[in-house]
């Protein structure tokens, strides 16, 4: 007898979900609507309640029902299930229509506190933009971007959120047949750069205004009804991913795949395919396996921001000015800036790293230029050297355990010196005392980042033989970066030889 294909249920209890969905009142070529297609056996094998119970949520209902709920066999009232429209440079050549091939939006939320949020579903099956693509997710990389969406969180970094995840009973076939599973992301919205794209490549003014006004009305409200607006736009998302960049050169965060269609208007980290974390500091250091030039590469992170921003600008000349020259003038002003903002926020970020205080020095551009150029010619370690720094921060003259600590992370201890003699002499002229100067920077300087092999052996354990017990743990681990946790000291070890992980994948 042949088992019946599983079918989607709705339920008329109260919802544990009260969906406001705004952008599906957008007009009807933003999306399209589309219900998940069920699957055979779902299993919630994790759920944030945190999170839930933030955004306002039924969190006991959820988590009760969450199976079906967050693999979309369940739709709430009030749902209205679609698949986004845009398009996108995917490593700098330009696809005209991309879309949610394999994520559906079930719809928003109004927080207790009045902000809005998404909630999509990824994995959920196929859509009119899946491209031949089968919809679905593998359980590795919903897992993936679970644990790194969560920890950015936790460091501090504004991201989308993992509200949970399912594994669907059912196999996915990508190189192997691996297990499949649907992965819940909240988000302050899913409206990407490539979204404008998207009407900009069909010459479609009025969408584009549409577009550009519920952007400005949801995530920049103080431009909403003022002049030149749109271009004010422009540069409020370039200041928000000029800090955002920063603060992910701050964690040694490499996004992976910074293609305009995974740029968010929000400021927002978006989109956790092939990203990694820097161990040796490298500034080429690329872990995509699909990026093969190295376009994405670390130290290339802010001047893709900038090129993404100029593609941003581009589509909205029309709304900028009438005179198409003048458009493009005050655009290319604009996009110049981005740079400028930059590097002020890494100086902000990079000088707490340190320990130096905000009356700022001559010399301290030098003493950063120099601190880093010493990581990279002496093979260290990026994380574990701002937090081996923080501890010798905690000791005005030489502490000889705590500079030695850190000198061990350098192919040749005896270099440290001289840098770190500048530097307790630049500390000595703040106003701080060392214990201060100690705080601040394991406040900004983390003890655990989602270390690649600790991840990867999460995954394989999950994936291979079904134990979460390692993703647990890591989750548990990683939101508390910045404390000590003496018990978790393997998580804040670089990786063995032989443990590198030297590629990532993006799963689709």
């Amino acid at each position: 007898m042949t088992e019946a294909a599983p079918t989607l249920t709705k339920r008329s209890d109260p919802a544990p979900i009260a969906f406001d969905n705004s952008y599906a009142r957008l007009p009807a070529n933003f999306f399209t609507r589309i219900e998940p297609t069920p699957v055979t056996a779902p299993r919630l094998i994790k759920f944030n309640r945190p999170l839930a119970v933030e955004m306002g949520l039924d969190a006991d209902a959820l988590e009760r029902d969450g199976a079906a709920i967050f693999s979309g066999n369940r739709l709430l009232p009030g749902s209205e299930p679609i698949a986004m429209a845009y398009a996108g440079h995917q490593f700098g050549q330009f696809v005209p229509q991309l879309g949610d091939g394999r994520a559906i939006l079930l719809g928003e939320v109004v927080r207790p506190d009045g902000e809005r949020r998404d909630i999509q579903l990824k994995g959920s099956g196929q859509t009119p933009w899946s491209r031949r693509g089968d919809g679905r997710a593998a359980l590795g990389p919903v897992l993936r971007e679970y644990i790194v969406s969560e920890a950015m969180h936790a460091l501090g970094i504004p991201t989308t959120r993992a509200l949970a995840a399912v594994t669907t009973g059912q196999p996915v076939y990508r190189e192997t047949i691996l297990p499949g599973a649907i992965f819940t992301r909240v988000a302050a919205s899913h409206i990407r750069v490539g979204t404008f794209q998207y009407f900009a490549a069909r010459g479609d003014t009025d969408s584009i205004r549409v577009l550009a006004d519920h952007v400005i009305g949801r995530h920049y409200p103080e431009l909403a009804g003022t002049d030149g607006r749109h271009l004010k736009l422009v540069d409020a998302v370039a200041e928000r991913q000029a800090r955002l960049i920063a603060r992910w050169l701050g964690v040694g965060f490499i996004h992976g795949v910074m293609n305009t269609d995974n740029m968010a208007v929000s400021g927002e980290t978006i989109d956790f395919g092939p990203c990694a974390f820097m161990d040796v500091y490298d500034p080429r250091t690329v872990f995509s396996s699909i990026d093969q030039m190295g376009r994405y590469a670390y130290g290339n992170q802010p001047l893709i921001g900038q090129w993404n921003i100029a593609r941003f600008a581009e589509t909205l000349l029309p709304l900028i000015h009438e005179t198409p020259d003048e458009a493009v003038d005050l655009a290319n002003d604009a996009v110049t800036r981005f740079m400028e903002r930059f590097q002020e926020h890494w100086k902000t970020v990079i000088r707490a790293k340190l320990g130096l205080s905000e009356h700022e020095e001559d010399e301290d551009t030098d003493l950063i230029r120099a601190f880093l150029a010493l990581l990279h010619a002496q093979k260290a370690d990026f994380t574990l050297a701002f937090r081996r720094l923080s501890d010798a921060a905690a000791d005005e003259g030489a502490d000889e355990g705590a500079d030695a600590a850190f000198a061990a992370l350098l192919d040749d201890p005896l270099a440290a010196a001289p840098w770190l003699i500048r530097w307790r002499a630049r500390a000595l002229r703040d106003n701080r005392s060392p214990g201060e100067r100690a705080a601040a920077m394991r406040s900004v300087n983390p003890a655990f980042i989602p270390r690649n092999h600790k991840v990867e052996e999460a995954l394989a354990a999950a994936t291979e033989d079904g134990d979460f017990s390692l993703f647990e743990a890591l989750n548990g681990v990683l939101s508390r970066p910045y404390e000590d946790q003496p018990a978790f000291a393997a998580y804040a070890t670089p990786p063995k030889p032989g443990e590198e992980v030297l590629q990532t994948f993006c799963g689709t």
